[in-house]
């Protein structure tokens, strides 16, 4: 994860409006019975603990473009919208991938499956209830980033281009990540500028190139300023994944989140994978990956094996080449210099992930 440093009443506003959407879900399920009023408490915890990088981002371009004080409100509303696009994507992505914790602690999903068998139900039923709650959940959180950018304190010139920017973000993720699981279920190779094209449209778009463009359109910056926006998102993004599937292969627990080595243990097809294919060292690497799910040890044999093929290192320099892509185009772009500091740390926050 990055953080963005702010100031304590941009964090503090941005929660107040996340708080009041949460407020609002739980008054409405109030009367429409127990499980819908555990689910909307449920869907407030979901949103705990969270750095807020993606509604910073927001207010972090409206703020070092100069944005008027008068769309403050908007950008706040609007930046919550993001966190709560966020939220519903992290408890769908618990659900494809079977995933019943985050954090440590039991996920919407894993809180349902433990109501389902305090109600009685068997283990089968228990894990229906619990994918039902958590794609609801999903579904409720989405519904409600496009009802607060619909209804944000905002010009209407500036409505129809900000739901154009929720929608390219939430369709793009959405086929990447269904790109993500079908290169995950085919047996085949698969190849690998389509799993580069999967790993960008997954995160750039919702968490780096729409916040991004959202906080200056706002800000009323030009054409191409937010289309500088646009690119520098796309690279980023790219770049901030690629870390991710990094720390799934190597890094620590601390880190990631979950057990180290989590992506070798489920077998993913990352693009740190694809390159390893292209190696003399694969069948080596191949017989690694295959063990990687029984223990630790076979974890950590899977690492050797890919570092010793090339592929890490590979995968290291494709991350410090498209953040220099990143770098290019905010040197080359007409962006104030506040924003192109802020851009610029923004960099430097990803490369700082490598594990």
């Amino acid at each position: 994860m990055i953080s963005l440093e702010s100031t304590p009443v941009a964090r503090q506003r941005i929660d107040r409006e996340i708080d009041g959407a949460l407020s609002r879900l739980q008054r409405r399920a109030t009367t429409l019975g127990d499980g819908a009023r555990y689910l909307a408490s449920a869907i407030r915890r979901a949103t705990e603990g969270g750095k807020r990088f993606r509604p910073l981002l927001v207010v972090s371009a409206f703020e070092t473009l100069s944005g008027d004080d008068e769309h403050r409100v908007g950008v706040y509303q609007v930046a919550a919208a993001f966190e709560l696009l966020h939220t519903a994507f992290v408890i769908h992505d618990d659900v494809i991938d079977h995933d019943t914790e985050r954090r440590g602690m039991p996920n919407i999903g894993g809180e349902f499956r433990q109501r389902g068998l305090m109600k009685g139900a068997d283990a089968d039923g228990s894990a229906l209830l619990g994918d039902a709650a958590a794609i609801l959940a999903g579904d409720l959180l989405l519904h409600e980033a496009g009802r607060m950018i619909a209804l944000a304190q905002l010009p209407d010139r500036m409505r129809q281009p900000l739901l154009e920017m929720l929608d390219d973000a939430v369709l793009i993720s959405a086929m990447g990540e269904l790109s993500d699981v079908e290169h995950a279920v085919s047996s085949g190779e698969i190849d690998s500028e389509a799993v580069l094209r999967t790993t960008r449209d997954k995160t750039a778009a919702y968490s780096f190139s729409a916040p991004l463009q959202a906080g200056a359109l706002i800000a009323g910056a030009s054409s191409p300023s937010i289309y500088a926006l646009e690119r520098f998102g796309q690279r980023l993004g790219l770049a901030y994944q690629l870390v991710d599937d990094l720390i799934g292969a190597f890094g620590s627990s601390a880190v990631s989140g979950k057990e180290e080595g989590c992506d070798l243990r489920e077998a993913k097809k990352t693009h740190l994978i694809s390159l390893a294919r292209k190696t003399p060292k694969w069948p080596e690497v191949s017989e690694a990956l295959d063990q990687a799910h029984t223990g630790p040890i076979a974890v950590r044999a899977a690492q050797e094996a890919l570092s010793e093929s090339g592929a890490r290192a590979e995968l290291e320099c494709l991350i410090l080449d498209t953040l220099e892509e990143a770098l290019i185009i905010v040197d080359s772009s007409t962006v104030p210099a506040a924003c192109q500091d802020m851009l610029r740390d923004l960099v430097k926050a990803v490369q700082e992930r490598i594990p």
